[in-house]
């Protein structure tokens, strides 16, 4: 049997800047407004959010970043991350195609995300602030900035959407373990939670409540401020490492992507794959088709509006302008957590109606069926929405066996699965099922959207 194939950078080879899509656009993403004036926010607007650091790189249009040292110092326990031919898939497919994936999974936390904890974190020590607030959903995140607030000495409070608290006790326990206090959203301990609750005291939660909560701890503290994990600019720019490391592996393998593969919730781990690919090719590289991949379920890019929109269901954020299902859609509380969310990155948004990005969506079972299969072949149990690329990298191998193509698929394993066992299980019992959202709560949701002058 063929040998899959780890492909490994050394130590020395992280990269020292992280990369800003910002720069290479043929055209500038539409500017963020305040819900009260409708005029572009400035710094200050910001400031009661987050430490003026990452404001400037919230704006900045400079190509390249630098990474602090102390940054990589903490990147340097799991960095560079492995990248993978997957020998065995291929084989099991019966496709020309050569599929590769750059895996996230070997993270403390498991997942992607402390690529932008650790720097998230760095950045409000510096400006010292002692505490910060954030929300979760299948708590990547809030595991991912509970580890990085214990390395900064950081008190962390998160909220977790109530559904994804209840499917995944372990994840909630690996946030206490790192020292963060972890709470079921909608609470008891915000306004806006304590709102949510008397008109549904079941809510299962949503992305959108849960940052309405710790947006309002943190705009109501002096000593606290909002850490974000997705959707955000310069979250997507931390997460460019991912894509810089897969260039100089793919170029170590001899290959290079013809397409690249990435699961889109709010947009931070297909941002980190795809940013720097696309960069290149608006450079004069070498073009690659990018596709992002979604759940059926919370479907922003395929069947959203691109429209000005609120990032959270309380209304305290600014408007920005992305695909989204409306502020006040709740998604059904499937297993993929970390994509339950009703707006897409702006950048993420913008490079599609630019069409430098396509978008498919598949339900969740045909995405756990994939990511059996990739366990069973490739050994690594992908987390459930990592799934959702490998589901849209086997559709890409076969449609390169069907029309006779050895093309090269790259796609990012953003986590691994360990902590999401349950949901195996239901699977394997045939209790998973595929869940529908609500045409009509969507219908309502979209048209609730804030009104915004055509030219803005």
């Amino acid at each position: 049997m063929t040998e899959s194939t780890k492909y490994l950078l050394p130590e020395n080879q992280i990269p020292k800047y992280w990369y800003n899509i910002q720069a290479d656009l043929p055209k500038p993403a539409p500017a963020v407004l305040h819900p009260g004036t409708l005029q572009p926010v400035g710094p200050d607007d910001l400031a009661p959010l987050f430490p003026m650091a990452l404001i400037m790189q919230e704006v900045t249009t400079e190509r390249e970043v630098e990474i602090p040292e102390p940054v990589r110092d903490v990147y340097r326990l799991w960095r560079p991350a492995p990248l993978y031919r997957a020998h065995r898939l291929e084989k099991a497919l019966g496709t020309p195609a050569k599929i590769f994936y750059k895996y996230e999974g070997v993270s403390p936390a498991g997942s992607h995300k402390p690529n932008t904890a650790v720097a998230q974190a760095f950045y409000n020590k510096e400006a010292g602030v002692k505490k910060l607030s954030t929300e979760t959903g299948a708590g990547q995140w809030g595991t991912s900035l509970s580890f990085a607030g214990s390395l900064f000495g950081l008190e962390v409070l998160v909220f977790q959407v109530r559904v994804s608290y209840d499917q995944k006790p372990y994840r909630r326990a690996l946030m206490e373990t790192y020292g963060a206090r972890c709470l079921p959203s909608p609470s008891n301990q915000t306004d806006f939670g304590r709102r949510v609750l008397a008109e549904r005291a079941d809510h299962p939660g949503s992305l959108g409540i849960a940052i309405s909560e710790a947006v309002e701890v943190a705009a109501k503290s002096d000593d606290t401020k909002y850490a974000l994990g997705s959707v955000l600019n310069h979250v997507l720019l931390h997460q460019t490492i991912i894509g810089q490391e897969s260039m100089l592996q793919m170029q170590m393998a001899d290959a290079w992507p013809d397409v690249v593969v990435g699961c889109t919730g709010g947009g931070s781990n297909f941002a980190g794959i795809a940013f720097p690919f696309i960069g290149d090719a608006l450079r004069g590289g070498r073009k690659a088709r990018i596709v992002a991949v979604e759940p059926a379920a919370c479907p922003s890019l395929t069947r959203g509006k691109y429209a000005y929109d609120f990032g959270d269901t309380g209304h305290m954020t600014p408007l920005t302008k992305m695909h989204t299902l409306g502020s006040t859609f709740t998604p059904p509380g499937f297993h993929a957590g970390g994509l339950r969310y009703h707006g897409m990155a702006p950048l993420v948004s913008h490079l599609k109606e630019l069409d430098l990005i396509e978008a498919t969506a598949y339900h969740q079972t045909e995405c756990f069926a994939a990511g059996v299969l990739f366990a069973k072949h490739e050994g690594i149990v992908p987390a459930p929405e990592a799934n959702h690329a490998v589901k849209g990298a086997i559709e890409e191998a076969l449609r390169c066996k069907r029309e006779g193509r050895s093309e090269t698929i790259l796609f990012n394993l953003c986590g691994h699965g360990h902590f999401d066992m349950q949901a195996y299980a239901d699977y394997a019992a045939g209790k998973l099922t595929d869940q529908k959202y609500d045409e009509s709560e969507l219908a309502m949701a979209l048209s609730g959207l804030p009104s915004v002058p055509q030219a803005a």
